[in-house]
């Protein structure tokens, strides 16, 4: 069930016998974000209610792309965080506080994208300084240009004479 009383609770339906454990199963091929299941299918995947998706769909917990008809559709990226979403309220978490939680993971996965990038680009720079300092300029290119917010810097190709 997504939480006593919560939004899942449905007469006559028991979200723990209809669960899933999607999780478990390994899609390496697959398209993460491709659309894929109906919110019935979704919906026994997950565990939930359909009227539980519509729901979290109402709250901006989850936006499931639509097909031209307006047909909603849920993809593996959508089920995944179904099951963080039912985690969450499983252990008491109130709704609120689960779109807290999603916002704040979301920030951070932004965030830790941006560090890579931001490593990756030190590395090349650093690789573009060495190749400076032991005299092959022809490495480097004539101009490079790596910029941030706060400032720019500029390399440019050395001749050596």
């Amino acid at each position: 069930m997504v939480a006593a009383g919560g939004v899942g609770d449905h007469p006559g339906y028991d979200a723990a016998e209809s669960r899933v454990d999607y999780a478990t199963v390994r899609f390496p091929h697959a398209d993460w974000n491709k659309p894929l299941y109906t919110i019935g299918v979704a919906a026994e995947l997950a565990g939930v209610h359909p009227q539980t998706l519509r729901a979290y769909e109402q709250k901006g917990l989850i936006t499931p792309k639509r097909t031209s008809g307006g047909t909603r559709r849920y993809s593996l990226a959508d089920l995944d965080r179904l099951s963080l979403i039912n985690r969450l309220t499983e252990e008491g978490i109130n709704l609120a506080g689960v779109t807290r939680i999603l916002d704040l993971q979301s920030r951070l996965d932004e965030a830790e994208e941006q560090v890579e990038g931001l490593h990756a680009r030190v590395k090349r720079l650093a690789k573009r300084v060495e190749d400076l300092q032991n005299g092959n300029p022809g490495a480097v290119g004539p101009i490079i240009r790596a910029t941030s917010q706060e400032r720019s810097i500029i390399v440019r190709k050395v001749r050596h004479q």
